[in-house]
């Protein structure tokens, strides 16, 4: 499944956004009030004194004004300037100023007794200045009052904001059973069609009746019918479901929301099918429009497995309110959900049942032809040369996914750029396949020259046999050079069969034996490089026995669990059984290893010669196979497409080779 490189985001007419509350707003409120504060104030200094020492500054003459605050009590005195720099030592620096006066103040016994000291200090001439009632104000007393009360309640309301908004790290405490969906707007100028996406042509066809429903649903009613209200995509990683389902949307030109199915899990108990109504209601809302539940194994798992083990109720909870869901709006209301895993075997039977999702849309890795337009729409933003050939490209990728194409591009285009060149060349894809694959060359890595003859008998071995069975995948290119954890490796250009007769699958193990073979018969010892043929040709030997009943002595018999809940944690068959199995898988192994011994045997000479060119030139590519053992005998279905093709070749005096790649490659060291 081919992209472009737009990064996915929500349309273009997004509506303006809301007023926020900043919490440096709040400071600058509290910087406000107290400057308020202090500018309703007098500008002047003032000093708490005494009744008594009120009246000694009286008596001395040094009061010239007496100001009387009736709703408190309080007499205020204006100082003259020489009292007032004795009173205040030195502050007002020697002058007074109408921008600094100086006064004492001083709580008074009753407004009484101060009238009768004003009539004596009069007579006996120490005060003759004014005497002046004032109410005065409570701004400032309501402040340093109620304002840590007044502060407490706007931080309250502040952290209620925060917390209902999802910010601040709270995660949306009032609004944490709100969906959490993208939503994808019709109008969006990253939308994605048909046109970007490359390949599954199968899919797009079921798809398709999707996208015709939403744009002309009244030539379905009409006729009385009913399209499925949901389709779950099924397929390997990275081949293109997401992208599938926002071409649905792109195409019937409809709101699309996007949601993981593990945003519905949260820590509190209920929120997931909360999330789940207030995702349906909003579909509503928007209808007609799709939903789309990305990894929806994540909250489908199959209720009731494995109780002891512990459940997940939450989980569950979230489950049912999804099929209450899907099955409670109508057919006709215009929602369709889209859904995609990798793993339908553990949902719930009751999300696939007719009603809910009718159909299964199968999502299988891309063919030939697929990888073919998969390659053509990564490489339009890749600036590439004339030597670049989609075909042998796609021929050399099998197995690939979307994603994986898409990483080769990648890749090639740095490798490029690391080597300064001006456009991307075919080498640079060959290498980036190998990086991908099978790790970074690791030239530097010590090897004594003992295991480096080791390694070429071990990987000359693989060669010689696979070249001489009927079966075996076409190789490609044997190198002994350290790649990623391989200290050598056998590259193959696999037929894409859809069925495996069961002499590929001896070929194949006799051909992964080989290596250990070799060893023996020509070293005269074993050692540990043989790790992962032992491990694969065992695996496939157990699958011959178990699975697909190509056993002589347990023909037609298979164990294989679909499900894998049937079995549990025992086998299903005796101690007898599992004996007997095991022998037969011996049997398989030890006739194999014997074949593989007559072919090396047969073959010593062109074995030896290979094994030597290995490790002087330390890779060796298919002509050198050709060279020493002469045109295989059968050829793959692949070998006969590159030999069909105008299929270039990059040969120097070392023999370089563009090579084809296995995937996964046969690592054997």
């Amino acid at each position: 499944m081919a992209t472009n490189n737009n990064n996915n985001k929500t349309g273009s007419n997004k509506s303006p956004k809301g007023f926020k509350f900043n919490i440096f707003w709040m400071y600058g409120l509290i910087l406000l009030v107290l400057i308020g504060t202090y500018a309703l104030n007098d500008n002047s200094l003032a000093q708490k004194v005494s009744w008594s020492e009120f009246e000694t500054w009286v008596n001395k003459g040094g009061v010239t004004k007496i100001t009387v605050i009736t709703n408190s009590n309080e007499a205020q005195g204006l100082l003259t300037d020489s009292l007032a720099n004795v009173v205040f030592k030195g502050q007002l620096q020697g002058q007074i100023s109408k921008s600094a006066k100086a006064r004492i103040e001083t709580q008074i016994p009753s407004t009484d007794k101060l009238e009768e000291k004003v009539e004596q200090w009069r007579q006996a001439g120490t005060f003759k200045g004014e005497v002046a009632y004032e109410k005065g104000s409570d701004l400032g007393n309501i402040f340093w009052y109620f304002g840590p009360f007044l502060l407490l309640i706007a931080f309250y309301f502040f952290m209620m904001r925060r917390m209902g908004n999802g910010g601040g790290g709270m995660g949306g405490i009032f609004n944490v059973g709100r969906s959490k969906a993208t939503l994808f707007d019709q109008n969006d100028k990253n939308k994605v069609t048909f046109k970007d996406v490359a390949g599954l042509a199968e899919a797009k066809v079921e798809v398709a009746e999707i996208v015709d429903f939403l744009k002309n649903p009244q030539h379905y009613t009409e006729l009385g019918g009913k399209i499925p209200k949901g389709a779950l995509l099924v397929g390997p990683p990275g081949t293109g479901k997401t992208l599938l389902a926002k071409a649905v949307a792109g195409e019937a030109n409809v709101p699309f929301f996007s949601m993981s199915g593990s945003d519905f899990v949260e820590m509190f108990v209920g929120v997931g099918a909360s999330r789940v109504r207030d995702l349906f209601r909003q579909a509503k809302e928007k209808s007609p429009c799709i939903v789309f539940i990305d990894e929806i194994d994540a909250v489908g798992r199959a209720r009731g497995k494995n109780p002891n083990m512990g459940g997940n109720d939450e989980r569950e909870s979230t489950l049912n309110q999804l099929l209450t869901e899907m099955d409670g709006f109508g057919s006709n209301s215009g929602v369709i959900i889209l859904a995609a895993t990798n793993r339908a075997d553990i949902l719930d039977k009751a999300l696939l049942r007719a009603g809910r999702f009718d159909r299964q849309i199968y999502v299988e890795l891309p063919e030939l032809s697929d990888r073919k337009e998969i390659f053509a729409v990564h490489l339009r933003d890749v600036k590439t040369d004339g030597s670049v050939d989609l075909d042998l490209l796609a021929r050399q990728t099998p197995g690939f996914s979307g994603a994986d194409i898409a990483n080769v591009c990648n890749e090639a285009a740095l490798i490029a750029a690391r080597r300064k060149k001006q456009a991307v060349q075919r080498q640079d894809f060959m290498d980036a396949v190998d990086r991908i694959i099978g790790g970074l060359e690791k030239r530097s890595k010590v090897i004594t020259d003992e295991e480096r003859r080791s390694i070429a008998v071990h990987e000359a071995g693989h060669a010689t046999v696979s070249w001489h069975l009927q079966y075996a995948d076409p190789l490609i290119k044997v190198t002994i050079v350290p790649r990623g954890k391989a200290l050598g490796a056998a590259w193959y250009l696999p037929e894409e069969r859809q069925i495996e007769p069961k002499q590929a699958l001896l070929d194949k193990i006799c051909s992964l034996l080989a290596g250990r073979v070799a060893e023996e018969m020509f070293l005269g010892f074993i050692d540990t490089g043989a790790l992962n043929d032992l491990e694969r040709s065992t695996r496939i030997a157990y699958a011959m026995v178990t699975y697909y009943g190509m056993s002589d002595q347990l023909p037609n018999i298979s164990y294989y669990d679909a499900d894998q809940s049937t079995y549990g944690f025992t086998k299903p068959y005796s101690e007898e059984r599992a004996r007997a199995i095991d022998n037969e898988v011996q049997k398989i192994i030890d006739s194999q290893y014997e074949r593989a011994r007559e072919l090396l045997t047969l073959y010593t000479n062109g074995h030896h010669e290979l094994a030597d060119l290995l490790q002087q030139r330390e890779v060796i590519y298919t002509e050198d196979a050709m060279r020493i053992f002469g045109p295989r005998q059968w050829k793959s279905r692949n070998e006969e497409l590159m030999d069909a093709g105008d299929k270039e070749k990059t040969d120097n005096d070392e023999g370089n080779y563009d090579s084809g790649i296995e995937f996964p490659p046969t690592f054997t060291h």
